[in-house]
C-alpha cells in the first residue's frame, strides 16, 4: 500500500488537473471469465482512477486489486492470494492515448467512437492493448466506455489445472467512466 500513495501522488502532480484535464477516482471496471455450465467468474471495482487530458488525448488509469469484488467470498480470496496475487501486483495501470482525439467532436450527448492505443499493465505484465472507446458528452462530464478481451497467459497469470476448465482464459473486461473536471 505504501508504493500506491506516492504512485498516486505522482500521477496526478505529473498530469496537473487542470481545466483540460477531466478525471474520476469512482471508475467502473468489471471482469469476467465464466465458463458456460459452472459458476459465475465475476467481478467489479468501482474506484478506478482515470485522467483523460483534453488537450493531449492522454488516458492514464490506475485500479488497485485487491478493490475488486466479487459476490463470493471465497472466490475473491483465490483471486487475490492465488491467481492474480494482489499483494506481490497491487495495481493494475493502463497508459495511453486516444488517438486523433478532438475535443471539439465531442457534441451533447452524442457518442463518438475513437482509438485507444496503450500499454496495460497486470500482475507485473506490461503489454500493448488497443481498442475502440467510445466517449459521450453529458451535462459537462465525459462518458468513457470500452470492452476488451486480455488472456490469463498473456498476463502470466496461472490457473491450477483442477479449476482450468472452470476459467476462461480469455476474459472479458469492460470499463465505464464518468469523467468530470475537479477544482
Amino acid at each position: 500500500m505504501k508504493a500506491i500513495v506516492p504512485f498516486l501522488f505522482i500521477l496526478f502532480s505529473f498530469l496537473g488537473v487542470s481545466a483540460q484535464k477531466m478525471m474520476t477516482r469512482s471508475g467502473e471496471i468489471k471482469f469476467e471469465a465464466s465458463m458456460p455450465a459452472f459458476e459465475e467468474i465475476a467481478a467489479a471495482n468501482n474506484t478506478a482512477s482515470c485522467i483523460l487530458d483534453l488537450a493531449t488525448g492522454d488516458f492514464v488509469t490506475l485500479a488497485l486489486v485487491k478493490a475488486f469484488k466479487f459476490k463470493v467470498p471465497l472466490m475473491e480470496e483465490h483471486f487475490n492470494e492465488n491467481y492474480i496475487e494482489s499483494t506481490l501486483y497491487p495495481k493494475a495501470t493502463f497508459k495511453g492515448k486516444i488517438i486523433d482525439f478532438d475535443k471539439s467532436k465531442l457534441l451533447p450527448n452524442k457518442p463518438v467512437v475513437f482509438l485507444l492505443d496503450g500499454i496495460l499493465t497486470l500482475h507485473g505484465v506490461a503489454k500493448p492493448v488497443k481498442n475502440k472507446v467510445t466517449l459521450l458528452l453529458n451535462n459537462d462530464k465525459i462518458k468513457v466506455a470500452t470492452a476488451f478481451n486480455v488472456k490469463n497467459s498473456d498476463y502470466q497469470i496461472k490457473i491450477p489445472n483442477l479449476v482450468k476448465s472452470k476459467v476462461a482464459e480469455d476474459v472479458k473486461i469492460s470499463i465505464n467512466f464518468i469523467l468530470e473536471e475537479k477544482k
